[in-house]
């Protein structure tokens, strides 16, 4: 895993372990979301670029902290998941490859 539960837990501040399984999902689909816009396995990398860690736990940290108001997001204020890609494609670009 390109991060951990440990890791994700402590950038959002959490020392609590009622959310773990919640969290752990959000780390893989923020894994598969990299991977989409990277355009290959994040399995590649020797080491896990610091900006690609970034980008996986901010897109996490966007996940949890709007899990229950994306409509609202969507609707009436920035934030929500379609702005966390297009942040997370600005962060990753020069290491995205141009097709799969």
């Amino acid at each position: 895993m390109p991060v951990t539960l440990e890791e994700v837990k402590l950038y959002l501040r959490l020392d609590c372990d009622e959310e773990d399984t919640l969290i752990t999902n959000f780390i893989s689909a923020a894994k598969e979301i990299c991977e989409d816009i990277l355009r290959y396995p994040l399995s590649e990398f020797d080491e896990i670029p610091a900006v690609v860690r970034q980008a996986l736990l901010y897109c996490v940290a966007n996940m949890y902290e709007k899990r229950e108001g994306s409509h609202y997001y969507l609707k009436n204020e920035g934030g929500g998941i379609l702005e966390t890609v297009m942040v997370m494609k600005l962060m990753l670009s020069n290491l995205r490859r141009k097709e799969w």
